[in-house]
């Protein structure tokens, strides 16, 4: 029996891909927890004389009071002020005298730092790690400087930004009980008025080591490295506050489409569809993930090659899954090219995702997506600082660091069934917002 070219081809390919991945390095790793509910991850990687300190706490702006939004953001810079022993503006200066790098984020669920250090000093990053969580110094000076910074950043990277309401404006509108619809960033007034009792009470609630997780990657000893840890860490007291957390199930299923319209400093429009969509980690999550990088991810994606390459409707093109660790959004979003009318881009959107509802993606279609989400995930790897925080991550948010070596496996398994399902079960007009994000002036 003869094979046709393009059969071959695709069998090719298929075999390409399983080789690859069958090929990808394991992870190893080592974890462990103190009496003070801190658990310990240690990645050992003497490829280079450098390591990292990793320190990631469950709680990011869905923990905080509808009232006192911004208050993990806050924190992020708060807890670079110094500590007892470390004086007011010296955190980063002995960092980068030690030839190390330092940086942190806040995000909706966890607030990470992390210190790279060449592996000498693993000692000074993990002392100056437990004095941040120790007694950082929170006092009226500090709280009062890094409100001055806050609220201008909210200034520059969102209010006064073009699009930079874009996430804000969408989220606040998709949800309704849910602490996500709020910002990452907060609000000026509750940052402003928020007073510096307010500020310790948040921080004697989440900042406690049975509420974190220490992640170390590199040049380590492990034996050393856990001496070293139980010298810095072990007699920290571990928090007895209840931690605020939301239902995973707050926000009730969206039964009615919203639409609405943003007018704004720009000279382009955007056309914004955000769909209601399961918690990260979830089976449906890959397959929606996936579909946002049929349509979107790529020049040969649906959406791009459609609205870019031969309509010429849209200038940039984009679909995002929010992963988050209780139920979130997609956003697909488009920038109109010169006289386009936005309801045009909104045809086509609407369009390609009748197309997945209706019919299956091809093999080879699939077979793309997944080496691009292979790719990704391999080179989200590739140093030490983004394996701590994967590790980090995956262990708070999934409750298995393992994930680092397995998620793949769960991207694989996806079906060209399954991205049809997921497209009928979530992308339906019912359970969507849609914006207009106008230039001022243009109706």
């Amino acid at each position: 029996m003869k094979l046709h070219f393009k059969a071959l081809f695709t069998l090719g390919f298929l075999l390409i891909a399983t080789l690859s991945y069958s090929s990808t390095p394991k992870i190893e790793f080592t974890e462990y927890t103190l009496d003070n509910g801190l658990h310990v991850i240690l990645q050992q990687d003497n490829t280079t004389p450098n390591v990292v300190v990793n320190i990631m706490y469950h709680v990011g702006a869905k923990n905080e009071h509808p009232e006192r939004t911004g208050f993990a953001h806050f924190f992020e810079h708060l807890m670079f002020e110094g500590s007892k022993h470390i004086e007011r503006g010296e955190f980063s200066e002995i960092v980068e005298q030690a030839g190390g790098t330092l940086n942190a984020f806040t995000s909706f669920d966890v607030t990470n730092y992390y210190i790279l250090l060449p592996s000498n000093q693993l000692e000074l990053g993990l002392w100056m790690e437990s004095e941040r969580m120790l007694h950082p110094k929170i006092d009226s000076v500090g709280i009062a400087t890094q409100k001055s910074v806050v609220t201008e950043e909210m200034q520059q990277t969102r209010d006064n930004r073009p699009y930079g309401r874009l996430l804000i404006e969408t989220i606040s509108r998709a949800f309704t009980v849910h602490p996500y619809k709020g910002d990452v960033l907060g609000l000026d007034p509750h940052v402003r008025n928020a007073t510096d009792e307010d500020i310790k009470n948040f921080h004697d609630m989440f900042y406690v080591p049975n509420n974190a997780v220490l992640v170390i990657t590199g040049d380590i000893d492990k034996a050393e490295t856990k001496r070293m840890v139980e010298k810095y860490f072990g007699d920290i007291p571990a928090g007895t506050q209840e931690f605020r957390r939301p239902a995973k199930d707050a926000e009730p299923r969206r039964t009615t489409e919203v639409r609405d319209t943003v007018y704004d400093n720009v000279q382009i429009p955007m056309i914004i569809q955000a769909y209601m969509l399961p918690a990260q980690g979830t089976p449906d999550f890959y397959a929606v993930e996936m579909l946002g990088t049929l349509m979107s991810q790529g020049q040969s994606s649906r959406l791009y090659r459609r609205l870019v390459d031969q309509e010429q409707k849209a200038l940039q093109v984009a679909s995002i899954a929010l992963g988050l660790e209780h139920p979130g959004i997609n956003l697909t979003f488009a920038l109109a090219n010169m006289g386009t009318d936005p309801r045009d881009i909104e045809n086509v959107f609407n369009e390609e995702l009748e197309k997945v509802r209706n019919e299956l993606v091809s093999e080879e279609e699939l077979q793309k997506v997944k080496n691009q989400i292979e790719n990704r995930m391999v080179n989200s790897n590739t140093t030490i600082a983004r394996r701590a925080t994967n590790l980090a991550n995956y262990h708070l948010l999934y409750g298995d660091a393992n994930l680092i070596n397995t998620e793949l496996e769960r991207y694989m398994k996806v079906t060209r069934e399954d991205i049809r399902r997921v497209a009928r079960e979530y992308f339906r007009e019912d359970n969507r917002v849609v914006l207009y994000w106008l230039p001022k002036g243009e109706s």
